[in-house]
């Protein structure tokens, strides 16, 4: 039996995926295997030796030690690209609402008093100072083309827009998602000269932190609008806020508010509903809890922050799942202490990922409680499972 706990409310469509003769799920539970989490900070969190996975529902991962269970042979997965339509119609709608001047328009219809007749004439009289723009035509800078950014870019060449997009770290499958006519940019920098819209799909690490700042904003054509559903700090807010008053941006949307932002008249904050929809943390809740699950029971590796990628197919047979550091002779001292246990090696499967490698291996009989020891006593061993059989 395995044991499961949830630090946040986790999609039941998910947790369905997670058997109950083979789980125990709560809340509140010693000794936990694996830990599903939303958007709990875990980083003063202690976390149980029992545990051998992290399972994050949603893209981002700055509320996990990932390094610290890295350290600890923890693998910790993510659910890309499950919440990313959700992500993408906030950002067409963020699009829309700068363009149109929606949020604005709608604070100024609040706040009409009087009766009907007042009403209409207020609106005559007022509606002129709301008058926006159309999408069709204008351009729309796109950084970081994986799930999300893929299909914002084709969103909006589906509605009429150019579409710059910058990403160096493009995968071949997302390329091939891509629309042909989205046009490549050398850099941030000149894809920013060239857009009426940027919107962000990026990490946020040492190097995208402010990567929006006072000097990259002033290279943005005057009358910009920039859109952060990404994460907080991407965007320099202030450098930010002082274009907005001077008038050389247009309008900022984004999903974090701040006492600096929320009251801007050209900002529209929203409060972080990039993946709130039903669909979005149904699938990223099925995708973690499925990964989870196949990496409990046998030790196969997809979509893992920190551990490789690795698929081993099953044989029925008893298996080990070793994680270890990434340094020369682990499989050989692994396979030396196999055969002289007298097991014999029915198929086996090694990848690395910089400083962590896993090793399956499917052998044709149980292992003994000693041989299992005797691994976990390698240098560089940092956790062995017995699997199956």
């Amino acid at each position: 039996m395995f044991k499961i706990q949830t630090l946040n409310n986790i999609s039941v469509a998910g947790l369905e995926r997670l058997p109950r003769d083979r789980y125990e799920v709560a809340s509140e539970i010693a000794h936990p295997d694996a830990i599903l989490v939303r958007s709990a900070k875990m980083h003063d969190m202690e976390i149980p030796v029992t545990v051998k996975a992290i399972g994050r529902a949603g893209a981002g991962t700055n509320n996990v030690p990932v390094a610290a269970m890295t350290a600890r042979g923890v693998a910790v997965f993510n659910a890309p690209g499950a919440n990313a339509n959700a992500v993408k119609e906030l950002v067409i709608a963020g699009m829309l609402i700068a363009a149109r001047n929606i949020a604005q328009a709608w604070q100024f219809a609040r706040g009409l008093e009087g009766d009907d007749a007042a009403i209409n004439q207020a609106v005559e009289s007022g509606k002129k100072q709301f008058g926006g723009f159309e999408l069709p035509g204008r351009t729309l800078g796109v950084v970081g083309l994986g799930a999300i950014g893929v299909k914002v870019a084709n969103a909006a060449r589906a509605l009429g827009m150019k579409v710059v997009g910058y990403d160096p770290t493009i995968t071949v499958h997302r390329a091939w998602q891509l629309a042909s006519d989205v046009q490549p940019a050398l850099s941030i920098d000149d894809l920013l000269s060239r857009s009426d819209f940027v919107t962000f799909h990026v990490p946020l690490t040492d190097e995208t932190r402010h990567m929006i700042n006072a000097e990259r904003i002033r290279t943005l054509p005057k009358g910009a609008v920039l859109l952060n559903f990404s994460r907080e700090g991407i965007l320099d807010d202030a450098a930010v806020v002082a274009a907005l008053d001077q008038g050389h941006l247009y309008a900022y949307c984004c999903d974090f508010p701040s006492n600096l932002l929320k009251n801007h008249p050209r900002v529209v904050t929203l409060p972080h509903l990039g993946a709130s929809t039903r669909e979005a943390e149904d699938n990223c809740a099925i995708m973690v809890a499925d990964q989870i699950r196949e990496y409990l029971e046998n030790g196969n590796v997809t979509n893992s922050v920190n551990f490789p990628e690795i698929c081993l197919p099953l044989n029925g047979g008893p298996r080990l799942a070793i994680v270890n550091s990434n340094v020369p002779n682990m499989v050989g001292q692994i396979s030396t202490d196999l055969a002289n246990a007298g097991l014999n090696i029915l198929d086996m499967l090694n990848r690395s990922r910089g400083d962590v490698a896993v090793t399956l291996i499917d052998i044709d009989k149980p292992c003994p409680e000693d041989t299992l020891a005797q691994l976990r006593s390698i240098s560089g061993v940092l956790s062995v499972r017995h699997l199956g059989g």
